[in-house]
């Protein structure tokens, strides 16, 4: 009897030790708030507006991550994430159940992780969160750049094969390359020139990046190029002046940023290069010089401001400047409050017509495409929470 209790016992233990070494998370973010702009299109023109906006600080969300110990520094993990609007309920990203993120993979010790899934590049992995306004302060959404032509804050790729590296000493670097799943295309898009429309859904990507972080200094690169973006599903939004999204062959950008930290104050600087390839003619190039910097007045009071240049060459021409102003205060370590106040003034010409001004990385976001204003203003009070 006793010998049987003390094999009942020590199966006990070993099912509890195999059990603690596997895990999985529920998590997410709700963010909610009232925003107010100048000059936004309406049904007869331009007016103000006053409305109710989530997902500005960051996209709300909810997900799954799980990982298996599998002995010897060796762990299979996977994520579930999905985009959604708590104005309404209504899933982001298209529709997709787990538009954000979905992946599964094998990771190792002292090496890194190879996944595979929608996962993101490493424009946004390297350059959005860690030396960009968007990411650095509760400006989010609204201070990324442009309709996020530049690929830092929502550069999903499909049918992705991604390489991670581990932590070297503060180095980490990557690359990832996303198959179309179309005959033929598996290098991508045809030669320059090549006028025949693409086949639906037969965008192909890559990219790789490389990032170093130690103590308060860091700096990272990344380059991303994406064959067909309208094609992709989601498609990606390539609408800048008078960019056809339809007629775009290629997407390449290229990215180097640095951030510095001293005391309670942290700098950063951003320059970003996007270049649109049409099916035929010339291509337009995106340029984006970013800084900006904050302070944390109390461990829970932080403020910040960035200031970005925004310049649109070759086949199209055309500048935008925009100030983004912050303050956010914590009530918790998960739920915090915010204000923030952007300003974009725009000048240069699309074909016959000025341009136009456009705040936020989405046209979800206040844009003022038809209404003839060059400048915008736009405010904001939010709260957000994490779980």
């Amino acid at each position: 009897m006793n010998k049987k209790v003390l094999t009942a016992a020590t199966l006990a233990v070993f099912a509890t030790a195999a059990h603690a070494q596997s895990s999985v998370t529920l998590y997410g973010l709700i963010d909610a708030g009232i925003s107010y702009v100048n000059n936004s299109k309406t049904a007869t023109g331009s007016d103000k507006l006053f409305k109710y906006d989530d997902g500005v600080s960051q996209g709300s969300r909810w997900g799954l991550r799980g990982t298996e110990d599998l002995g010897n520094g060796l762990k299979a993990l996977f994520v579930l994430e999905n985009g959604f609007s708590s104005a309404n309920g209504t899933a982001g990203q298209g529709g997709a159940m787990f538009g954000r993120q979905a992946y599964v993979g094998l990771s190792q010790n002292n090496v890194g992780s190879l996944t595979f899934g929608r996962q993101y590049s490493f424009s946004t992995d390297y350059l959005g969160g860690n030396y960009s306004t968007g990411g650095q302060t509760v400006a989010g959404n609204y201070a990324y750049h442009i309709n996020d032509i530049d690929q830092l804050t929502s550069s999903r790729i499909n049918n992705a094969v991604k390489f991670s590296s581990a932590n070297f000493a503060g180095l980490t670097f990557g690359a990832m390359y996303g198959f179309s799943n179309q005959a033929g295309a598996f290098a991508g898009a045809p030669a320059s020139g090549t006028t025949a429309a693409p086949v639906a859904g037969s965008s192909r990507a890559y990219s790789f990046g490389l990032n170093y972080a130690n103590g308060p200094f860091g700096i990272g690169a990344a380059y991303t190029d994406i064959s067909y973006p309208n094609q992709s599903t989601p498609a990606f939004t390539t609408a800048i002046a008078n960019v056809n999204p339809g007629t775009i062959r290629d997407l390449r950008t290229f990215g180097v940023g640095g951030r510095y930290s001293i005391g309670a104050a942290t700098l950063w600087a951003l320059y970003t290069n996007t270049r649109l390839e049409p099916l035929s003619g010339s291509s337009t190039t995106f340029a984006a010089y970013e800084a900006g910097a904050k302070y944390a007045f109390t461990p829970a009071l932080t403020a910040g401001a960035g200031y970005t240049y925004m310049h649109l060459s070759n086949a199209n021409t055309g500048h935008w400047n925009q100030v983004n102003l912050s303050a956010d205060y914590a009530l918790s370590k998960r739920t915090d409050v915010y204000a923030l106040g952007i300003y974009q003034i725009a000048s240069g010409h699309n074909g016959t017509q000025d341009l136009q001004a456009q705040i936020g990385s989405s046209t979800s976001y206040f844009n003022t495409s038809g209404t003839g204003a060059d400048n915008q203003l736009a405010f904001r009070v939010g709260i957000r929470h994490k779980f």
